[in-house]
């Protein structure tokens, strides 16, 4: 498996959210989970006022820009750079250049370097958290998201939950 690296995409303006879902659709369709793991349009939170009313919106943090994580090849640069909106990579020439960690953190996402020792049908325990002590079965794990699935047993029935890596532990 090569190394799954952040890229940024150029977009026409106003299509990175019809880019994204146009992405996520073709990963689907074509069964690419595996090489193109994540399409994101970072968000922040903004306080606006207009007239006097504060209203609390989400702005993009960089218009006209998509992120991807995904091993870069020849089919993946072509899948992304062919998709409807797209203008192209980030970097010169026709060289797509990674994100490095440093402004991955600048970004808000987080180290997708983070090695696990878990695997899906491992029982493990909540460490951390409004589940402290609660033990539970792995059910899916999302390396990119560094989020773990948990199947726990809530008043009899199965329950899945979603938590971060450091939040459990082996048992």
């Amino acid at each position: 498996m090569a190394e799954d690296k952040w890229y940024v995409v150029h977009t026409y303006s106003g299509y990175e959210n019809k880019v994204k879902a146009d992405l996520e659709k073709t990963i689907e369709n074509r069964k690419l989970q595996d090489v193109i793991r994540e399409v994101l349009v970072p968000m922040q939170d903004v306080v606006e006022v207009k007239n006097g009313v504060r209203k609390a919106v989400q702005k993009k943090m960089f218009p006209s820009y998509v992120l991807i994580n995904m091993d870069m090849n020849d089919d993946t640069w072509f899948i992304v750079r062919n998709t409807r909106g797209v203008t192209g990579f980030v970097g010169p020439g026709s060289k797509p250049v990674p994100l490095s960690e440093e402004e991955m953190k600048h970004v808000g996402i987080r180290d997708i370097g983070y090695e696990i020792d878990f695997a899906v049908g491992d029982s493990v325990i909540v460490v951390n958290g409004v589940w402290e002590g609660t033990i539970g079965t792995i059910k899916a794990i999302n390396q990119s998201k560094q989020m773990l699935t948990l199947s726990v047993d809530m008043f009899g029935r199965e329950t899945p939950v979603e938590l971060e890596f450091g939040a459990v532990r082996k048992m």
